[in-house]
């Protein structure tokens, strides 16, 4: 079995793999005043609950945007398994199928190379993978298994955090979408603000990068597939044609498929 652990600023997804299916996902919340063996405190009853033994995890993958919690999680993984983790990073960045910028190397968090590569490797296609996580990340991949760019925005909730943090007479509101743009009341006017608009952002983005990619690599622009993930792409699915597939364990399929390709 395959244990994965993709740490990102908000919260920390660990998912079991048996072979290629996919058992068990888990999510914690991030936090840099945990200790390994707190971390693995808390994850041991859910292991346990689900009656895993412990023995039969053969390979630890480790993805994080929180660098502080390698050390922790390196902790965590010798308490499962006995062994160090594969840790996704630049080390390995040549190993794999997915090229980057001599730029980028350093510089791009291990969760978009991973959406990136999977895509990739799914489509063997020019792509645009948008993950809506804490950041609304948009990762461009040419037709030659190249990224060829990113864009960041500040994530639908942590946009929305930062309006009710700091607006004192916009309420604690559900963020649904809203049944019109014309908001009669404080909550449809925030929804329609907050979700319409990212859905503007999104479409309008991603007809730019597509513009982009063509101009910039000549690929043809009805071959780039558009992929959504992370946990809040469900809320402008329903209300957007921008995307060809939706998958929201994209990361944690990728980073399986990194540790086979690192064991061959």
């Amino acid at each position: 079995m395959t244990l994965i652990f993709d740490i990102g600023n908000t919260n920390i997804k660990t998912a079991l793999f048996d072979g290629d299916k996919l058992l068990y996902t888990w999510r914690i919340s991030t936090d840099l005043k945990r200790t390994g063996d707190e971390y693995f405190s808390l994850l041991r009853p859910l292991f346990r609950d689900a009656e895993i033994d412990f023995s039969k995890i053969s390979t630890v993958v480790l993805s994080t945007v929180v660098p502080a919690l390698i050390g922790p999680f390196v902790i965590v993984s010798q308490h499962f398994s006995g062994k160090k983790p594969v840790i996704i990073g630049p080390d390995i960045y040549s190993k794999l199928p997915l090229k980057l910028p001599e730029t980028a190397v350093h510089e791009i968090g291990t969760d978009l190379y991973c959406d990136a590569l999977e895509a990739w490797c799914r489509y063997k296609c020019p792509c645009i993978v948008t993950d809506f996580g804490t950041a609304l990340s948009f990762t461009a991949i040419d037709a030659n298994a190249n990224i060829a760019g990113v864009a960041i925005a500040p994530g639908i909730r942590t946009a929305f955090n930062s309006l009710f943090a700091n607006a004192a007479q916009i309420p604690a509101i559900p963020l649904d979408i809203p049944p019109t743009s014309l908001g009669k009341n404080t909550v449809v006017s925030v929804q329609s603000g907050i979700v319409l608009g990212y859905k503007g952002l999104v479409e309008g983005l991603l007809k730019q990068m597509k513009e982009d990619l063509v101009k910039e690599t000549g690929c043809k622009i009805e071959d780039i597939k558009v992929i959504a993930t992370g946990g809040l792409n469900s809320m402008l699915s329903p209300i957007t044609d921008a995307f060809d597939y939706v998958d929201k364990d994209l990361t944690l399929c990728a980073m399986k498929r990194i540790a086979d390709i690192i064991g061959e």
